[in-house]
């Protein structure tokens, strides 16, 4: 294993990479690399034929190609075989955890500019971490004491929608001592339950559904 700068156009791309980006997104991305540079290294390996094939930063490859990036650091794996490569591959995209939506809020205020014009977030994401608290939960025995706020008023401007309305924005605080462990059966349900085909708030409103409902089955 060993870093090495190569010319991102002579790598190889493997032909069973899952992680999909759309054009705004690899927009966003080429924006960040222009402000920010490459900051961490594409990870490869070595194929039989001696070219070099990319396992994780296709995109970021990609990105560096339509700027002009000639040279690019590279971590060489070496000639590992495909089912470690697409093992490799698979933690890369995938999300260990959700997001603190708080702390993430408190960080994307203290970023100045657009952010919607180099990150990976709509004007809608930014408005639901403005928003809301996140929520994330391992253990499903455990007495919850959840205080709900009254939903907020709608605004005008939120009465103005192209497209109707599937999921409501709800606030709720937990007392200190009970955060973590909240935290660990929420992420332990949407693990267990497979709420993982949306954004990591509507996952986690998904894992709190299938707790409520499970309680009111048993009384």
């Amino acid at each position: 294993m060993k870093t090495q700068c190569v010319d991102p156009k002579n790598l190889q791309f493997s032909p069973w990479n899952a992680n999909h980006v759309s054009p705004d997104n690899q927009r966003r991305l080429e924006e960040s690399i222009r402000r920010n540079g490459l900051f961490r290294p594409v990870v490869v390996r070595e194929l039989p034929t001696g070219e070099l094939e990319v396992i994780a930063g296709e995109h970021t490859t990609r990105a560096a190609i339509a700027i002009g990036y000639d040279q690019i650091d590279v971590y060489n794996l070496g000639p590992i075989d495909d089912k470690r490569a697409k093992e490799i591959a698979v933690v890369d995209n995938r999300h260990y955890g959700l997001e603190d939506t708080l702390k993430l809020s408190s960080l994307l205020k203290d970023i100045e500019g657009d952010v919607t014009e180099f990150m990976p977030f709509s004007d809608n994401d930014l408005k639901e971490i403005f928003q809301s608290d996140s929520i994330d939960l391992d253990s499903l025995d455990l007495e919850l004491d959840l205080s709900f706020s009254k939903p907020e008023e709608p605004s005008p401007m939120d009465e103005v929608t192209s497209a109707p309305q599937t999921h409501q924005m709800m606030r709720f605080k937990v007392p200190l001592e009970d955060a973590d462990r909240v935290t660990r059966i929420m992420e332990a349900v949407m693990k267990r339950q497979g709420f993982t085909g949306q954004d990591s708030l509507a996952n986690a409103g998904d894992a709190l559904v299938y707790l409520c409902s499970n309680w009111s089955q048993k009384d």
